[in-house]
């Protein structure tokens, strides 16, 4: 890691009562002591002038200095607290480049505290989260996540996968004794126990990447099932084009919206048919690119037309999804034809049904607001998450299959080798600047 003394900015661009200048690094008092042409007592708040090096007043403010180790990144840190303004900041920000900072990259103080072992990679990711937050439940869910509480559940389980690994390659040294150690435990319990508690985590964080990035919502279906006139309802204005005419959606439409608190991301795509144009053959590629990707799939069914030979060939395809069927244009049916469709019927003309999907949607999150441990989560998390529940099955199922301890410590092995990726023990250098990249500058 660089000892370079960096500095940023740490207030958002544009004019305002404060701007704060963040310094970090070995020389960051004495690049401060030098600007104020003062000394500087750490843990105490101090009101000093700013000089430039023509000894001219630049600006006046409170500066705060704190000590090594006792500090966000580890490192001593200043914060010069002065008044905001564009001009002003970028001479300030100048002005401690000239003493010998320099600028800091995205995320840099962020990877400091995590290289100097003052947050995990989860609390520091959740440092991002919380600034970018949508909605009050995943401010609160990112703060947890910073607080530890992901961390502490992940550390728990690593936990639990070293003690059955020690256990495990310990009886694999004593293999030539009489006693068979892996027969007399209760290894198979102990692995189904650490199983069931990935499971339950990934649920938890698979929750806290929908808070986080949204729930995918991909609207699929034939030409003219109703799929811009849902994406419009839900979006509450004529964000697609609706005619008679088959095929008018050719490309694919996103919205942001929230259903009950819940971010979601709405994708209208092409009516999926065979054509021979090559602009809707485009389309329709696409919107199978969309759809696989979905968290869940709408599939609209124009109920005046009934479930055809094409619906059905459509919703095959939609194994890996979670599908939901819907029956659209419901006003046109009369009751009799309303009793005989067992899935959920709704209207875009009159609103019927739709409360109810959305309810059905929103169903597993409708308590992010309440729930007390919902913690922040990224895709990487959920798919390191996955990656360990796999290995931990197979190892279950290898011990159960050929008991063979060998075989099962290596996957037991792969699992830990997964989990410690989520909170940094074990991470590339490439993921590391990948995540800390996205992060603001002076942060």
């Amino acid at each position: 890691m660089s000892q370079d003394t960096i500095a940023a900015i740490a207030t958002p661009p544009g004019v305002g009562g404060i701007g704060i200048i963040r310094l970090s690094g070995q020389n960051s008092l004495s690049i401060a002591e030098s600007l104020t042409q003062s000394s500087l007592k750490a843990g105490s708040t101090q009101f000093r002038k700013f000089f430039d090096a023509q000894k001219q007043q630049l600006d006046h403010g409170i500066v705060l200095y704190f000590k090594s180790p006792h500090s966000f990144t580890g490192e001593d840190v200043i914060e010069l607290q002065g008044h905001g303004g564009v001009i002003l900041q970028e001479m300030m920000l100048s002005r401690v480049c000239e003493l010998g900072a320099r600028i800091a990259h995205a995320g840099e103080y962020s990877e400091r505290a995590f290289h100097n072992d003052k947050l995990d990679l989860t609390q520091a990711e959740a440092i991002a989260d919380l600034i970018e937050s949508g909605s009050q439940a995943a401010a609160r869910a990112a703060m947890r996540s910073l607080q530890g509480v992901f961390s502490e559940k992940i550390h728990s389980l690593v936990e639990s996968i070293i003690n059955l690994r020690a256990y495990v390659e310990a009886a694999l040294d004593f293999a030539e004794e009489e006693i068979d150690f892996l027969a007399e435990s209760d290894i198979q319990q102990q692995i189904q126990n650490i199983i069931d508690c990935n499971q339950h985590i990934l649920d938890e964080a698979e929750k806290g990447r929908v808070l986080n990035e949204g729930m995918t919502l991909a609207i699929a279906g034939r030409p003219n099932a109703g799929k811009s006139s849902l994406l419009n309802y839900l979006a509450g204005y004529d964000a697609a084009i609706v005619t008679d005419i088959e095929g008018t959606t050719r490309d694919v439409i996103r919205e942001h919206i929230a259903l009950k608190g819940v971010p979601v991301k709405i994708i209208d795509t092409a009516g999926l048919r065979d054509s021979s144009d090559p602009i809707e053959q485009e389309g329709i590629k696409r919107a199978w690119h969309e759809i696989d990707k979905a968290d869940v799939v709408l599939l609209l069914i124009d109920a005046s037309k009934g479930f055809s030979e094409e619906d059905k060939n459509i919703e095959s395809r939609l194994t890996e999804a979670h599908v939901l069927r819907l029956y659209t244009k419901s006003d046109l049916l009369d009751s009799a034809q309303k009793s005989s469709i067992n899935d959920s019927l709704i209207s875009t003309k009159n609103g019927e049904g739709i409360d109810g999907v959305i309810d059905l949607l929103t169903k597993n999150y409708a308590d992010y607001n309440q729930n007390q441990s919902t913690f922040i989560a990224r895709k990487r998390h959920v798919e390191a998450l996955k990656a360990s529940l796999k290995s931990l099955q197979s190892a279950k199922s290898i011990f159960e299959e050929t008991h063979s301890g060998e075989l099962m410590a290596e996957d037991l092995r792969f699992a830990q080798k997964a989990l410690n990726q989520i909170t940094g023990e074990f991470t590339t250098e490439d993921l590391l600047g990948k995540i800390f990249s996205s992060f603001c500058v002076g942060k």
